[in-house]
């Protein structure tokens, strides 16, 4: 696949092939659920917590006789039908972290980003580097490469060059940076186009390869 690599004002600068591993590979739209799926399983932190009646306070009388006052039977106040009572079938601290083969998540992330060169979501830079450590900067490049769609930015490694990036995105609330060996299923859907350093085109296929 022959794409356009351009400079931070939007202009041509060459053409390159992108490798057909990673950006032309089978859409396996069913593995890409799985993955998401997956995913957003892993992020719930499981630490919801509901008392039940063994656990809530009082409760150890019997709040009147079994027989002769005409009320439906009671052992204690802490049943679930009482105002302050434990609560049945509520949920308990659990690990909702869902498994998935490594082969089976760079597939995934194959499939996620051949499936968005294939609607031209994949936006190709020379390099990403700012002189000035200015957000202004980076909304004016990001203005110019991606128009007004949001952007997923991926940088090659997390040096110095990351860190301004990083910073001078960071109140742009349609962008976000990460780093090329940290991209997830989620983050592809989530942002119209995929912003690569051609850097950043050798890590993903070192890391997907």
């Amino acid at each position: 696949m022959k794409v356009d690599v351009l400079d931070l004002k939007g202009k041509k600068i060459r053409e390159v092939d992108l490798p057909a591993k990673v950006f032309e590979a089978p859409v396996n739209v069913d593995l890409m659920h799985q993955a998401y799926a997956r995913q957003m399983s892993n992020a719930r932190l499981g630490t919801h917590e509901t008392k039940v009646r063994s656990e809530v306070s009082g409760g150890g009388r019997k709040p009147w006789k079994q027989k002769g006052t005409g009320r439906a039977r009671q052992g204690s106040t802490r049943a679930a039908q009482w105002v302050g009572g434990g609560r049945i079938h509520t949920p308990h601290p659990r690990d909702y972290e869902k498994r998935m083969p490594k082969k089976m998540r760079q597939a995934a992330l194959r499939s996620a980003l051949s499936a968005k060169a294939a609607e031209a979501g994949i936006v190709v830079v020379d390099e990403i580097e700012f002189k000035e450590s200015k957000t202004r900067l980076m909304a004016e490049a990001l203005g110019h490469l991606v128009g007004e769609s949001t952007a997923l930015v991926l940088m090659p490694a997390k040096d110095k060059n990351y860190d301004t990036v990083m910073r001078v995105a960071d109140n742009i609330d349609s962008a976000k940076v990460l780093l090329a060996r940290y991209l997830n299923v989620r983050d592809i859907l989530t942002y119209d186009k995929v912003v690569l350093p051609m850097r950043s085109v050798d890590a993903l296929v070192e890391h997907l390869g």
